[in-house]
């Protein structure tokens, strides 16, 4: 897997990555620029679960409403991300906070199809409390959405 690792970061595209003094900075702004939206909008998302914010406003509008910027930021993140990566490839492949981050990531889409999947995700309504479980799925997003931030922020001290 090392040899992989080393491989990949010694591609003309990671070493162009790496070697550059604007490249990097401008990738990492971009993969902040990604995380913002993904991060707000689903921490709008899980709130509104919550009974936090938007109490009136109907769950299914909400998410029609912000899931376009989510997948958006997603994609923007996705990419970044694996560019970020390959760019030291087998230096993130051994750091403990990228690899809480993959992890925490992990479970973050777990959760999500938990949540997505169960049968009360589209029958309670905009006066309605969410049921416990659903509850229960948008702490857990919350929680596990800023742990990622914070390890994401850590992989540079590590």
């Amino acid at each position: 897997m090392h040899a992989v690792l080393l491989w990949l970061q010694a591609t003309s595209l990671a070493t162009t990555i790496a070697e550059s003094t604007w490249l990097f900075p401008i990738i990492e702004t971009l993969h902040v620029i990604g995380l913002a939206l993904v991060v707000g909008s689903i921490a709008s998302f899980d709130l509104r679960v919550l009974g936090l914010g938007w109490r009136t406003r109907p769950l299914k509008t909400l998410a029609a409403d912000i899931l376009p910027w989510t997948w958006a930021g997603f994609a923007l993140a996705l990419t970044t991300g694996s560019l970020m990566f390959i760019s030291a490839a087998a230096r993130y492949a051994a750091n403990p906070a990228f690899l809480f981050k993959l992890g925490l990531m992990l479970l973050a889409g777990l959760n999500a199809l938990v949540f997505h999947f169960h049968p009360h995700h589209r029958r309670f309504a905009a006066e309605v409390r969410a049921p416990a479980i659903l509850r229960t799925s948008a702490a857990a997003s919350l929680f596990l959405w800023i742990g990622m931030v914070v390890f994401g922020r850590w992989i540079a001290f590590v």
